[in-house]
């Protein structure tokens, strides 16, 4: 049934690709979901039969064997894949449903379907490995499929750019892992994850040479792994790639952003969680101030971004910034706890966001929307109910997973974990600032659209409804009812031998350290964000227009994003095009051309035109040159005699 439950989207893809334009495209699209709700009820079956401390290596064949290295195709089947595998599929097949309906006019649907299929495979397949080596394969199918999927209208340029710019920038986090992976078999001998973490104790005191200096091997080890993490997880500094994803369809931002491809890196850390822990503390501090940092600069960017999308894809790297957060204090369960509460309301956004979008014509521009609460009654519920999840809103579930964040954050051991805390409370702020501005400027303004276009507003199908009310269940249930797994007593019980658990912060929370402001300062950020929103834009309008036009470069600096893309395209893109540009110019051109086949092809030519001038056509001339021939031939004759 496990098995099953990770290579039925496989076959999804096949069907799609053997059936595409044999049967009717809807048929085909429909059969593609079908084999996504089998695939799910497999997970849940296998998630039902498993035992609590179960952890079985499923081995499908050999792969390499290579004097002492050896690695087998095998599948992981224990609480943390076979809950991770649920969630994936469950997801997916939502969306899955729901592109049925969305995508029913685009002509290459049965391909974008493939593609969802084979995406939702290459996650599975990173998830259940077994080994190091069989996760990079999944992992780096991952990023070629996202690849395919955010440049599938690649008609329109901004697409293939975005495709581009994500396999690009994907491929420098790529290359820490890579480079993990090296070390890992240099001091562990070998790439298989319950070997290596077996090995741990022994190999606490190793150290490597990196560049020149002597390192901790375990830390050195951690630290590349985080960086390919960074990468696919979309922390600061390789997270350029994430908003401009938003140029596919929105089944593939809803799909990307929610439960697979960025929440990869958070689950590779959850699962190697004892080797973190055996690492020295800059490691974790690193991955805590990325996570802060990442976390404050999207919730900020968030605020002052227009496209619909675009708000709810910086939401998401600032939920990952959250989850970081927990692994740098060493919360992983809650990191976990985060990872599937977060796949079930940042879904319900983007999917809300796609039925607000197909209901306005295509158009994502907030500031042409508004006044669609009446047009749109089913989408504004499920926007209303993501949005709020998001927030924190008590009996959310955001609510109950990211608050254990920050109370563990306020509980953490890390020497920055004051700054941290601070900053994720100032975030809730900022989340519940671009929360209620994006439903303030859809659902309540006035309406700013074309006559025409406001004339069409219509709810979405069924098809496409019925998995948002299924995942607005999971958004206001999920939280309520599983927090007390990932976080209390029988914490080490359940999770225990899957990752790591502090029990030192367990103990704490459990025993009721924490004190009661830090527990409700979240919420008191929430009602002030609330009551800023509703000062700044009813009460106080006209000022906040007039104030706005005032702070101009400050508001012009958060819109263009920090200008991070800038300085790295004046840092990066255009240096190495001025490099490229030079070496063509003074290498390739003036000097290898020069010297090989152009030089060569001129001095052949110098030497033709010297002997077609012996060729005159006289006679006298050809007399002459036999006699100075022969002369000469006389004299070297005779002297050598």
């Amino acid at each position: 049934m496990f098995l099953l439950s990770i290579f039925l989207p496989l076959f999804s893809f096949l069907v799609c690709v053997t059936l595409n334009k044999k049967l009717k495209d809807k048929y085909v699209c429909l059969t593609s979901s079908v084999f996504l709700v089998f695939s799910s009820i497999c997970a849940f079956i296998s998630f039902l039969n498993l035992e609590t401390n179960q952890d079985q290596a499923i081995v499908l064949s050999s792969w390499i064997n290579s004097g002492s290295f050896s690695v087998d195709w095998s599948i992981q089947y224990n609480l943390l894949s076979s809950s991770m595998v649920l969630m994936v599929n469950f997801v997916s097949t939502l969306i899955h449903i729901y592109s049925v309906g969305y995508m029913a006019k685009d002509d290459r649907k049965v391909v974008f379907m493939g593609y969802l299929g084979l995406f939702t495979f290459f996650m599975l397949f990173l998830v259940s490995s077994s080994n190091l080596l069989q996760l990079f394969l999944g992992w780096e199918g991952v990023g070629l499929t996202s690849y395919l999927l955010i440049g599938f209208w690649y008609k329109k340029n901004q697409a293939n750019v975005a495709a581009i710019k994500a396999f690009v920038v994907n491929r420098v986090g790529d290359f820490g892992l890579i480079l993990a992976l090296f070390a890992t078999f240099i001091v562990f001998g070998t790439l298989n994850i319950n070997e290596v973490l077996l090995l741990l104790e022994s190999q606490n005191t190793t150290k490597v040479e990196f560049l020149g200096f002597q390192l901790h091997s375990i830390t050195l080890i951690v630290v590349l792994i985080f960086i390919g993490c960074m990468g696919k997880s979309a922390q600061f500094g390789l997270h350029v790639w994430l908003p401009d994803a938003m140029e596919g369809p929105t089944p593939v931002s809803a799909l990307i952003h929610a439960a697979t491809m960025v929440t990869a890196g958070v689950f590779l850390l959850i699962i190697l969680s004892p080797l973190i822990e055996e690492s020295s503390q800059l490691s974790r501090s690193l991955i805590l101030i990325i996570g802060t940092i990442t976390c404050i600069f999207a919730s900020s960017v968030a605020i002052f971004q227009n496209d619909i999308k675009r708000i709810i894809a910086y939401s998401t790297c600032s939920q990952l910034g959250y989850m970081f957060m927990a692994i740098g204090v060493s919360a992983y369960s809650v990191a976990y706890f985060h990872l599937l509460s977060h796949a079930f309301f940042k879904a319900l956004l983007f999917l809300g966001a796609g039925s607000v979008i197909h209901s306005m014509s295509d158009e994502q521009d907030i500031k042409k929307m508004g006044g669609l609460y009446n047009k749109i009654p089913l989408t504004y519920v499920m926007m209303l109910i993501g949005s709020f999840s998001l927030m924190g809103l008590p009996f959310l579930s955001g609510y109950y997973s990211k608050d254990l964040i920050i109370e563990f954050i306020y509980l953490g051991q890390s020497d920055v974990k004051t700054y941290a805390y601070i900053i994720s409370i100032i975030s809730v702020l900022f989340t519940t600032i671009y929360s209620v501005r994006l439903i303030i400027y859809v659902f309540h303004r006035e309406n700013k659209s074309d006559e025409k276009v406001f004339a069409h507003i219509h709810e979405s199908p069924l098809i496409m409804i019925l998995p948002l009310t299924i995942l607005s269940i999971f958004a206001i249930f999920f939280g309520m009812l599983m927090h007390n797994y990932f976080a209390g007593e029988n914490l080490f019980k359940l999770w225990g031998e899957f990752m790591f658990i502090n029990n030192d912060i367990n103990d704490e929370y459990t025993i009721g350290n924490v004190p009661v402001l830090v527990k409700k300062t979240p919420l008191i950020a929430i009602i002030l964000g609330i009551l800023f929103c509703f000062l700044i834009y009813f009460v106080f309008k006209n000022y906040s227009q007039a104030m706005k036009k005032k702070l101009r470069l400050i508001v012009n600096f958060f819109e263009n994003k920090l200008y991070v893309d800038e300085i790295y395209n004046f840092i990066f893109v255009k240096s190495s095009f001025y490099l490229g540009k030079g070496f063509w110019k003074s290498i390739d051109t003036d000097l290898i051309d020069n010297l090989g086949p152009n030089g060569i092809s001129r001095l052949i030519g110098s030497f033709g035109k010297v002997v077609s001038r012996l060729q005159s056509g006289y006679l006298y001339h050809y007399v002459l040159s036999v006699v100075v021939g022969l002369t000469l031939f006389l004299s070297i004759y005779i002297y050598i005699l």
